[in-house]
């Protein structure tokens, strides 16, 4: 194969990793992304003084109404490559079509980039520690959702309300990890809130308007970890945030719970091989990191499901 040849499928394959998607990865809503020209950028943290509602009304001759910038703190970064190379031996390439080959190796390396990216940001966004502590709440005993006398509308309203007063928005997006999920959508005061709810689940669409939040995803991904074990990247939360809704305007300057920042076209696919040219790798390489910027955008509710749950005491004090 000539050398044009292998950069047009080097090219095509790097289309098919940008525009590759995987409805398991819910990060990028909580997380947007920007993109940058440089490797070098600025991070701007947010506070709730980026989020106020300014006077603008002026009279006439007087002086124009003007923005005092204080809403954030700066620091400069740089940004990580990350990148993942899968093997392919002469051998298996000329028993397969090549190109469907080179597609698989391409899926699975951008799959592997991505669930990288799930994790990192599920980790950044559960960590109670990033939060101030008016915008996080651990469940404990009967308040946690799988006893049928815990209020989980109360307490997401508590929440939204927890993060409106420190920026003067309502949390518009909502990620629920895969357990903490099975247990809402069973819960008895939610289904109560259904008309003929006998023997029905919630829904996501009938859960959007319960807690009144647009944007609500269920984070069902799985990693295995250093014990060869399946694990859930997003664990037994519920985490609320503000995420404006910006599309292709958005930048590193808009107040937001959190951020993807990422190199500008730096998600590419090539080709190299080592010595003895009998392996083949296909390599996917981008350049990113995300970063939580505005944590008074945001609210962590943890440990959904009691693991000291008794049912036969649930059942007595729901008959009492």
């Amino acid at each position: 194969m000539g050398r044009l040849e292998e950069l047009r499928i080097n090219a095509y394959l790097s289309e098919v990793a940008r525009g590759y998607g995987n409805n398991a990865f819910v990060a990028e809503n909580l997380f947007p992304t920007i993109y940058s020209e440089k490797e070098k950028i600025d991070i701007f943290e947010f506070n709730k003084e980026a989020f106020n509602i300014y006077d603008t009304e002026r009279a006439i001759r007087a002086n124009s109404n003007v923005i005092s910038p204080q809403g954030f703190k700066k620091y400069t970064t740089t940004l990580t490559e990350h990148d993942l190379s899968y093997p392919i031996d002469y051998r298996e390439e000329q028993e397969a079509e090549k190109v469907k080959l080179q597609l698989h190796a391409t899926n699975v390396v951008t799959e592997g980039l991505k669930l990288k990216l799930e994790k990192q940001c599920a980790d950044l966004a559960q960590d109670p520690n990033n939060y101030p502590t008016e915008n996080k709440l651990i469940l404990s005993g009967s308040s946690c959702f799988n006893w049928k006398s815990s209020d989980p509308q109360g307490v997401v309203d508590d929440a939204k309300d927890a993060v409106s007063s420190k920026i003067a928005q309502d949390p518009n997006t909502m990620i629920i990890g895969q357990d903490a999920w099975r247990t809402l959508k069973r819960h008895p005061k939610l289904k109560e809130l259904i008309s003929n709810n006998q023997n029905k689940l919630l829904t996501l669409n009938f859960l959007k308007e319960i807690f009144e939040i647009e944007n609500i995803f269920i984070g069902k991904s799985i990693f295995v970890d250093k014990d060869n074990k399946f694990v859930r990247i997003w664990k037994d939360n519920i985490i609320l945030a503000y995420v404006p809704k910006l599309g292709s305007s958005r930048t590193e300057y808009d107040p937001s719970f959190a951020y993807t920042v990422r190199k500008k076209d730096a998600l590419n696919i090539d080709e190299y091989q080592k010595e003895g040219n009998k392996v083949k790798y296909i390599r996917a390489t981008d350049i990113y990191d995300p970063f939580l910027v505005g944590a008074e955008a945001g609210y962590l509710i943890s440990g959904v499901n009691d693991p000291n749950y008794d049912a036969t005491k649930d059942k007595t004090e729901e008959t009492t």
